[in-house]
């Protein structure tokens, strides 16, 4: 092997190693629905930076305790701009059903606060509110309850 041959690979493995070690810190949980057998994980985007991109809910039938994720339901992405900060269950618009709240905090000085939520109904996910652009000390789930 040549010593350029070499170099390379000793790039790309330095690139793999670092790239691995980011991908550690990105936001993946899962989350049990408090009033359902389902199970929901909230991920940010592989592959992307921390502070901006897209993330994911998946919501997965609840089957087996044991294999949470083995029956998926249904999926969204959406965009953001910032870091997930929280997941929420929350009833919103009364009616005694949660919504899943995902609060995001903007990366810089301002440190603004976003919040979207969620309607989990009959193997169906969709985006009920949307706040953006709030104080740092703002309370999302007042704002979100708000539109409502």
């Amino acid at each position: 092997m040549t010593k350029i041959a070499i170099a390379v690979l000793g790039m790309v493995l330095a690139a793999k190693i670092t790239f691995a070690a980011e991908q550690e810190h990105r936001f993946v949980q899962i989350f049990r629905f408090p009033t359902a057998p389902e199970f929901v994980v909230v991920a940010e985007g592989d592959f992307e930076p921390r502070s901006v991109g897209s993330y994911t809910l998946r919501v997965y039938g609840g089957k087996s305790d044991n294999f949470p994720t083995d029956d998926f339901v249904v999926g969204i992405v959406r965009p953001r701009n910032g870091i997930i900060e929280a997941v929420r269950f929350e009833d919103l618009d009364g009616d005694g059903k949660p919504e899943i709240v995902v609060t995001i905090r903007s990366v810089g000085s301002g440190g603004y606060v976003s919040a979207d939520a969620f309607r989990y109904r009959n193997g169906l996910i969709e985006c009920i509110a949307s706040v953006s652009g709030l104080d740092k000390g703002a309370d999302a789930v007042e704002a979100l309850r708000g539109k409502f």
